[in-house]
């Protein structure tokens, strides 16, 4: 009931629709709904209580986009699939969101041009990127994926491959720059599946066991402690859940600590298995993508199901 009381008020039935075709800030809404931001920041709140949108919190910035579960979900999509294709005040607020989505990929794309050399130079430095990305489908399509996490997500690149494959898709990083690239990038996608979030690696806002497949691409060379982010990825990851590393092998380019901020000079295979090893991670055998002078490397470990006595019971799980 609280759900229906809270969209049976015309804006926030609005608002349902907007959060329905991409995720939105309170100055985005206000924007488009033309009203005062105490009153859409008052009509959110109260959808956000009722269950019916959920609220992620980046900086001094909210995002706000339907709910993932719960009862508030299936009634919130219920409620905007009922309203008519030709209602005129849905078309304007749509066209409005087109305008809001075209100025958002007009930043992301002002923000790539300024730094696209240093990246197209590493770049050329391994496998292309096409290679890699039929490499990490092709695992994802296999996984059966219904919950997946990308962490250091970047430009959205991972959840735009596994959006068709998987049920939902996050995608954190700790750069507001890039998700803003990636937020535009799976608007344009129409990816309604896929989100991103602004988090931090070691200490992800998520509940144990919440995701059945994790990808960390091209990140862990970044990170002060790589089993650090093992450890808090093997967290949040289901029992039986699979985990996907995309790094590189050892290499000599020193330069890249300087001139790109590599912490790690790539990754054997023993150095990977050890650290799989220490977080509870049972790993598989890696794919190699040679490239020269760098090559790129897919490691896949499984975390461990649990026990047959200690699995919940499908009558007790209902």
């Amino acid at each position: 009931m609280q759900g229906l009381r809270a969209a049976a008020e015309p804006t926030r039935l609005r608002i349902l629709a907007l959060c329905g075709h991409a995720e939105l800030s309170v100055t985005e809404l206000v924007s488009i709904l033309a009203q005062s931001q105490p009153r859409v920041s008052r009509h959110l709140k109260l959808l956000v209580e009722a269950g019916l949108l959920d609220r992620n919190q980046e900086g001094s910035r909210a995002f706000y986009r339907p709910a993932s579960d719960g009862a508030g979900a299936g009634l919130g999509q219920m409620l905007v699939d009922l309203i008519p294709e030709d209602d005129a005040t849905l078309a304007l607020d749509l066209s409005r969101l087109e305008r809001i989505k075209e100025e958002r990929s007009k930043r992301a794309e002002d923000y790539f041009r300024r730094f696209a050399g240093s990246w197209e130079e590493l770049r050329g430095l391994y496998v292309d990127d096409k290679g890699v990305d039929e490499a990490l489908t092709q695992i994802i399509r296999e996984c059966r994926v219904s919950d997946m996490l990308d962490i250091g997500t970047g430009t959205g690149r991972v959840p735009r491959l596994a959006g068709d494959h998987a049920g939902s898709v996050i995608g954190i990083d700790n750069s507001r720059d890039m998700l803003a690239i990636a937020r535009a990038n799976l608007d344009r996608d129409g990816l309604r599946n896929c989100q991103v979030r602004h988090a931090d690696m070691y200490r992800m806002p998520f509940s144990a066991d919440r995701f059945d497949l994790i990808t960390a691409n091209l990140l862990v060379h970044y990170a002060d402690d790589p089993e650090a982010v093992l450890a808090e990825a093997i967290r949040v990851l289901r029992p039986g859940g699979r985990l996907i590393v995309v790094d590189f092998a050892p290499h000599g380019m020193a330069e890249l600590r300087d001139e790109h901020a590599h912490r790690w000079l790539g990754f054997s295979e023993a150095q990977m298995s050890r650290m799989f090893d220490a977080v509870g991670l049972e790993g598989e055998s890696p794919t190699y993508l040679e490239g020269d002078p760098l090559t790129v490397c897919i490691w896949v470990a499984r975390k461990p199901a649990l026990p047959a006595n200690d699995r919940v019971p499908a009558t007790e799980a209902l």
